[in-house]
């Protein structure tokens, strides 16, 4: 999903003066450059986060960002970085660059000494985790290099940290699943296409089995699986069916959603608009659909074929729906909804108060996170998909996460804070559904759907390439060429062996 305010271009407020920020330093260095300035930590480089560090004036202030992730990630970008519309790079902007006033240190938030004001940090530099989408178990599971610890005061505490992918505990889920939440994530994605049509186009495979490689499902009905539909059933129109005029017409995308009816963010009309437009697509949605597990190999086989060298070749999926039974599926695309970030189980769980359902970290409308008592830490702050305003229905979305991380900037760049809570404006969203149309949901100005909707979906990213978010002309040229809807680069797609840098 996108947003109306995606037009506004998150730049840093030009407060302050540079500084000369190194690629290295240690604690006592960082303690030294404090200069009688408050020391603010923010924890994640997501939407919140970012934009905080960005926008605090570091005459006032000393921000230090701490994130497994040395890069922020424009996520709206995601679903058509996945299919080869965009370029991975041109949704990546690096923690670390000339305009950057923030430290940053490339790490885990272990712990937190509330009283003390400290954090206890594991390195992250090395994890191979770090650039991957958590699910809400997979901490647990997945093999990890224990990174070396150390601490860090903060006079002002930013917690920021985000959510993981939800997956109700379905059984397979989380091991055969593709997200879509971060860049590797889309690489993922992007290279299991590339394999799923050259196994498909290889002789020795059967016409059944390459039906089975085609079927796509994508399970969540909400606006990033319903743009990443879209955007396959492009690639699939524009060119595949022009690389593999024969293998195009066997490729099937099914949308799944436990709920009965799809974008339920959206009004009634534009949803229905988008079904309509699916159906002409002949991507088929089954809306009241309870998945109950997913598992290599197709259906009737317990476990996926082995090569002869010993990892699994390119073999389908089998998912299970308590209505339909049994399907085979090339790839499964999850997206759900979110779940909670294990930082705040481990590490505040019974000092901060959570939500009831969410278990985000619930906050006033100063965005001060509240004890479990009900009262108010004076100096700890909880923006993003992690936190709750206590009382407010906010979405735990970008548009949300951005308009927090401004509002605490500012007011805490003033010195005002008591002065008035923040209040959430919704600037709109959209969500494309394929072949040039979009919806469009405004605040009072009117929906809008088809091609002008589309227009303005991809306007929004256009003057985005001519601000600062993207300030490279390299970046500039790559989010313009797409646009022309001429998709020609993807004659040259390959799997890739050397992921793109965010710098």
């Amino acid at each position: 999903m996108s947003s109306l305010w995606s037009a506004k271009l998150l730049t840093s407020n030009g407060a302050g003066y540079p500084l000369d920020i190194g690629r290295s330093i240690s604690i006592q260095e960082l303690d030294q450059q404090r200069d009688g300035r408050e020391r603010v930590v923010v924890l994640g480089s997501g939407w919140a986060g970012f934009t905080l560090s960005r926008e605090l004036d570091t005459r006032k202030f000393q921000p230090v960002v701490v994130s497994p992730r040395s890069y922020f990630v424009f996520t709206p970008l995601l679903a058509s970085t996945s299919t080869g519309t965009l370029e991975f790079r041109t949704a990546l902007e690096p923690i670390r660059s000339r305009r950057a006033k923030a430290q940053f240190f490339q790490g885990w938030a272990d712990a937190v000494d509330l009283e003390k004001k400290t954090l206890s940090i594991e390195e992250a530099v090395e994890d191979p985790m770090q650039q991957s989408d958590m699910t809400s178990a997979k901490t647990k599971d997945a093999p990890k290099k224990k990174g070396k610890m150390f601490s860090m005061s903060y006079d002002k505490l930013i917690i920021s940290v985000g959510c993981y992918s939800q997956t109700f505990g379905t059984p397979g889920v989380k091991e055969h699943a593709y997200f879509l939440k971060d860049i590797s994530d889309a690489r993922k994605i992007r290279n299991r296409l590339l394999s799923l049509f050259e196994t498909a186009a290889l002789p020795t495979t059967s016409l059944e089995t390459k039906k089975q490689l085609l079927n796509l499902a994508v399970v969540g009905g909400g606006p990033t699986g319903i743009e990443w539909s879209a955007e396959f059933h492009d690639l699939i129109a524009e060119d595949m069916a022009k690389l593999y005029p024969d293998l195009a017409k066997l490729a099937k995308i099914t949308v799944y959603d436990v709920a009965p009816t799809v974008l339920s963010m959206f009004d009634e009309k534009l949803a229905r608009y988008a079904m309509k437009t699916f159906k002409r697509q002949g991507i088929e949605i089954l809306t009241s659909h309870k998945v109950k597990s997913l598992r290599p190999g197709p259906p009737g086989e317990r476990s996926a074929h082995q090569s002869d060298d010993g990892p699994p070749t390119t073999t389908p999926y089998t998912l299970d729906t308590q209505e339909d039974g049994e399907v085979a599926v090339g790839m499964c695309v999850w997206s759900t909804g979110l779940a909670v970030n294990p930082f705040i189980e481990k590490a505040l769980a019974g000092h901060v108060k959570q939500h009831d359902r969410s278990h985000g970290i619930l906050t006033n409308d100063r965005l001060r996170v509240k004890r479990s008592d009900d009262s108010i830490m004076s100096d700890v702050y909880a923006l993003g998909d992690c936190a709750v305003l206590e009382g407010s229905s906010y979405p735990a979305t970008a548009q949300v996460a951005n308009q927090k991380a401004r509002w605490l900037a500012k007011r805490l760049n003033k010195g005002d804070i008591e002065a008035k809570g923040f209040t959430y404006k919704d600037l709109g969203v959209m969500a494309y559904v394929g072949n040039w149309n979009a919806i469009v949901q405004t605040n009072g100005t009117g929906d809008i759907s088809g091609r002008l909707a589309w227009l303005i979906w991809r306007g929004a990213y256009l003057a985005k390439s001519a601000g600062k978010l993207f300030v490279r002309a390299r970046r500039q040229s790559l989010l313009k060429q797409p646009h022309s809807r001429s998709r020609t680069r993807r004659l040259e797609i390959s799997e890739e062996s050397t992921p793109d840098k965010a710098g």
